[in-house]
């Protein structure tokens, strides 16, 4: 299968996405003229024209406005937040009109919209552009969130988001936009819902989503060395999440990591810890473990940042806990 970059994997998905439908549409900030911050939508203003590819102000509020508006009148809209921090600044028109329009309308109408937004950190760009909020939109009832870890993901994930009826965030984390992995010619699209098994392994689970699945894969190899095998779940989407996949893992392994670069308290990981100690307490041999950032914001300096994400050493100490 051929290689392709993380970032072109999400600029192919939309460009497919536009050419087989006229009513997908693309606006954001400098998504059109410049190609986007992280140069993820180049060439789609040329190829699909000024109608379909617009820069809009600078207001959050205004973008997710829009694609509520324009999915309400039967478009479907790819809205761009250019960092997810700025998820704040949007959140009454994802959260209050976006998620519970199905709802509201008895079923007659739904809001088919797709928000992008990048997360996380690795790029030194300080608190308020590197934050991991996707747990926000996990807990509201009518929203789908989905977070890609590879190229093939990104592309067929984006591809089922676009596709839906409903209201789908699409996390991409920006240290993986150069990331390069294969994709199957011609690409597949991913279900909404379905986790992957990235390692197969018996000792222990890690259960992990986007940038974190090569901190994991490290920590498998590192572990590997010493006689301990990992079998790594890649969720690859936060709600719904494959809550069957997660307890059929824990049935062979009986041991639990929940692994994810957001900050620890109150995440994505306390909930999977959460559900799989009720349905899953038969199958747990010991507690489970998560991993995640420190309660603070993201540093700016480099080594501090460093040392503010999740890494290997962390992951082979929470494994190693486990199996004590």
């Amino acid at each position: 299968m051929p290689e392709i970059r993380f970032g072109k994997a999400i600029n192919q998905a939309l460009a497919d996405s536009m050419a087989s439908d006229p009513d997908v549409i693309l606006f954001g900030e400098d998504v059109a003229a410049a190609g986007g911050p992280f140069k993820v939508t180049r060439g789609l203003l040329e190829a699909f024209g000024p109608n379909r590819v617009r820069d809009t102000p600078i207001s959050e509020a205004t973008i997710a406005g829009m694609a509520v508006g324009a999915a309400l009148s039967g478009l479907r809209p790819v809205a761009e937040i250019m960092f997810m921090d700025f998820v704040t600044l949007s959140m009454d028109q994802l959260v209050n009109q976006a998620a519970k329009a199905r709802f509201m309308f008895g079923g007659r109408n739904s809001v088919g919209m797709t928000l992008r937004t990048p997360h996380g950190g690795g790029l030194n760009a300080g608190p308020q552009h590197s934050q991991c909020l996707e747990v926000w939109f996990a807990h509201i009832p009518g929203l789908k969130v989905v977070c890609p870890s590879t190229p093939a993901d990104a592309y067929g994930l984006l591809r089922s988001a676009i596709a839906d009826p409903d209201p789908v965030v699409v996390v991409e984390n920006k240290a993986l936009y150069a990331l390069k992995g294969e994709i199957a010619d011609p690409p597949e699209s991913v279900p909404i819902g379905a986790a992957r098994i990235a390692r197969c392994g018996r000792d222990a689970t890690v259960v992990t989503y986007g940038a974190t699945l090569q901190v994991a894969l490290d920590a498998a190899e590192t572990l590997s060395e010493q006689g301990v095998e990992l079998e790594i779940l890649d969720l690859r989407s936060l709600q719904p999440w494959d809550e069957t996949a997660v307890l059929e893992s824990l049935a062979r392994t009986h041991r639990l990591v929940v692994l994810h670069e957001a900050v620890e308290a109150f995440g994505v990981g306390a909930e999977i810890a959460a559900r799989m100690a009720d349905v899953g307490f038969d199958d747990l041999d010991a507690p489970i473990v998560r991993v995640g950032a420190p309660f603070m914001p993201v540093p700016f300096a480099r080594s501090l940042e460093q040392a503010y994400l999740p890494d290997t050493a962390q992951v082979v100490a929470a494994v190693r806990r486990t199996l004590e």
